[in-house]
C-alpha cells in the first residue's frame, strides 16, 4: 500500500515539478491553500499568482456581480476559475504555455463568524489541463468545515485544499483514488465534502451520480441530490428556504402507488400549509441501506437505474444515510425549510415506536421532540394486506407502552392520513412488480407510470430480459 504523502511532500512535489504553472485565488478564510505551497518551497517554479479579492466591490469589479447576492456559492467558484484561467493564457501561453500545464485553485468560503451563528461552508475548486496548451477541465467540490473555532477550520480548509490540487494534477485518471485523498491528514470530524462535480474531456467517462454515491458510501456526508434531470446538485443550495415534500421509498422499481404518495401527500400538504401544490418541492428520498443487497452491497446499475426511473418521472431524488426520520428532520432544518411534509407508509410509520428510537440518546421522547417540529407534518399513506385488510392511521396499532405518545401525535395533528389516495392502487407491491421484471411475465407495465415502464424495457432495468428483437420484429429475439 502506497504511503499517504504529507502535505509539504505534496506541495513541493507540484513545485518542483517544472510542468505546472497557476494561480492561487482565494476569498474568505486568509490564503491558506497558497500557504502551503509557498512554506514547502521552490513555489516560483508553479505559482504565477495568488489573490484574495475580500471586499466585495473589489470582488465584483475582478469577477462580475452575484445576481443572488451570495458570494458563496457554485456560481461564484465557477466566475474565479473562468477569469483567472483567462489570464493566464491571455499573459503566459507565448512563454510558459508552450511547456506547462496550467491551473487554477480558488474558492469562495464562509468560516466561522465571531458569534458563531452561521454555517462555515465553502465552495473549493481546480481548472486544469493535463497537457500543454491541452483541453480544459476541472473539479469542484462543497465543504462544510465542522470544526469549532474559526482557526481550526482554516486550518482544515487548507489541508483539503492541498489535497484537491495534489489529487487533480495527478490523480485525476483514478477518480475512486481521487476522492478517498481529499480526506488525507483529515477526518470527517472536521470536514464533510458533500458535493463533487468533474467536468470536461479527461473525465469523459466519468459518471458524476456514482462519485457522489462514493461521498456517501466512504461516509464523507450524509446526503446526496440529483435533479430531475439526474445532474447532482448541492441540496442546500437546491432547497434553501423552499416548502419541501420528502417520499421515502425503496423505489424498486417506482410504482403507481409510489407515484400517488408523491401527488396526493403534495395536494393534502399544499392545503394544510396554505400554499398553491406547484410552489412546493417533492423529493422522492432512499436511505442508503435500502440501496444495499443481502450481502450489503451496492449495485452501481441498481443504483442507476432508480435514479434514472425517477427522473422519468420528473422527481428529484435524495440518498441519505438517515435511517431514522428525527435525523432527517434536523438535516432539513440547516436550510431554514418554511414547512417540512414526510409521507410515510404504514410499517415506516411503526418504525418509530420500536426499540430503534427508544435507545438513541435522550430516548424516544427526545427523537419525537427533534422529528415532530413545528413546522414537520407527517402523512401516513394505507397499506392493503394481500388479505384484502386495510390498515390506516385509524386502525394502526403500536406498543402500549407507547400508545400514549401515538394518540398525543394523532390529537395534536402533528401526523394525519393521507387523504384522496387512490383505493384502487392499493393491490400494487413493488416487489411483486420486481419479481414480474425479471421472470419476464405480462401485466407488470400496468402498474407503473408509462414513463418507467418506457424506460425499463429501453434500458434492461432490474434484471429485466429486454427481449428487444422481438419487439422491433426480429421472429429470433436477438439483441439489435
Amino acid at each position: 500500500m502506497e504511503q499517504t504523502l504529507s502535505l509539504r511532500q505534496k506541495a513541493l512535489k507540484i513545485n518542483l515539478a517544472k510542468r505546472f504553472y497557476g494561480t492561487f485565488a482565494e476569498i474568505g478564510a486568509g490564503q491558506e491553500v497558497a500557504r502551503h505551497f509557498f512554506q514547502a518551497g521552490g513555489s516560483s517554479g508553479s505559482i504565477a499568482k495568488t489573490i484574495s479579492a475580500y471586499d466585495m466591490t473589489f470582488s465584483d469589479h475582478i469577477y462580475g456581480k452575484e445576481t443572488s447576492g451570495r458570494y458563496v456559492c457554485e456560481s461564484r467558484l465557477s466566475k474565479m476559475l473562468s477569469k483567472e484561467f483567462e489570464l493566464l493564457q491571455e499573459r503566459l501561453a507565448d512563454t510558459r504555455g508552450k511547456d506547462h500545464q496550467f491551473f487554477v485553485f480558488a474558492d469562495t468560503v464562509a468560516a466561522l463568524n465571531f458569534k458563531r451563528t452561521n454555517e462555515a461552508h465553502g465552495w473549493l475548486g481546480v481548472r486544469f489541463q493535463d497537457s500543454p496548451g491541452g483541453e480544459v477541465s476541472e473539479v469542484l467540490i462543497h465543504v462544510r468545515m465542522l470544526d469549532p473555532q474559526n482557526v481550526l477550520q482554516q486550518d482544515a480548509l487548507g489541508i483539503v485544499g492541498v489535497n484537491l490540487v495534489y489529487a487533480t494534477l495527478f490523480l485525476y485518471r483514478y477518480p475512486e483514488a481521487f476522492i478517498r485523498s481529499l480526506l488525507d491528514h483529515l477526518d470527517t470530524s472536521r470536514i464533510e465534502v458533500n458535493f463533487i462535480r468533474f467536468n470536461g474531456k479527461v473525465f469523459k467517462d466519468v459518471d458524476n451520480r456514482l462519485m457522489n454515491l462514493m461521498l456517501l458510501q466512504e461516509g464523507m456526508t450524509h446526503a446526496i441530490m440529483f435533479d430531475e434531470k439526474g445532474d447532482v446538485v448541492l441540496p442546500s443550495d437546491f432547497l434553501y428556504k423552499k416548502e419541501v415534500l420528502v417520499v421515502r421509498g425503496s423505489y424498486r422499481p417506482p410504482t403507481l402507488v409510489s407515484l400517488d404518495m408523491i401527488e396526493s401527500g403534495k395536494v393534502n400538504f399544499a392545503r394544510d400549509i396554505g400554499v398553491k401544490a406547484e410552489d412546493i418541492v417533492t423529493i422522492s428520498e432512499i436511505t442508503i441501506s435500502n440501496l444495499r443487497s443481502d450481502d450489503g452491497e451496492i449495485t452501481k446499475e441498481d443504483f442507476l437505474a432508480r435514479v434514472d426511473l425517477l427522473c422519468a418521472l420528473g422527481q428529484k431524488t435524495l440518498i441519505t444515510n438517515y435511517p431514522q426520520y428525527y435525523k432527517l428532520a434536523n438535516y432539513f432544518a440547516r436550510m431554514n425549510v418554511p414547512h417540512l411534509g414526510l409521507v410515510l407508509g404504514i410499517y415506516n410509520f411503526q418504525q418509530i415506536f420500536t426499540d430503534e428510537y427508544a435507545n438513541v440518546e435522550g430516548g424516544i421522547l427526545s427523537a419525537l421532540g427533534q422529528l415532530f417540529r413545528s413546522y414537520v407534518k407527517v402523512y401516513i399513506y394505507p397499506y392493503k394486506s394481500e388479505e384484502g385488510q386495510l390498515e390506516t392511521l385509524e386502525n394502526l396499532h403500536v406498543s402500549p407502552e407507547y400508545d400514549h405518545l401515538y394518540q398525543h401525535l394523532k390529537a395534536s395533528k402533528h401526523v394525519d392520513t393521507v387523504l384522496n389516495y387512490n383505493k384502487d392502487l392499493l393491490h400494487i407491491y413493488s416487489s411483486k412488480v420486481l419479481s414480474m421484471i425479471t421472470s419476464n411475465e405480462p401485466g407488470w407495465e400496468k402498474m407503473v407510470p408509462p414513463s418507467v415502464a418506457k424506460t425499463i424495457n429501453e434500458k434492461c432495468l432490474f434484471g429485466h430480459p429486454c427481449f428487444i428483437g422481438k419487439k422491433n420484429g426480429d421472429p429470433t429475439g436477438q439483441r439489435n
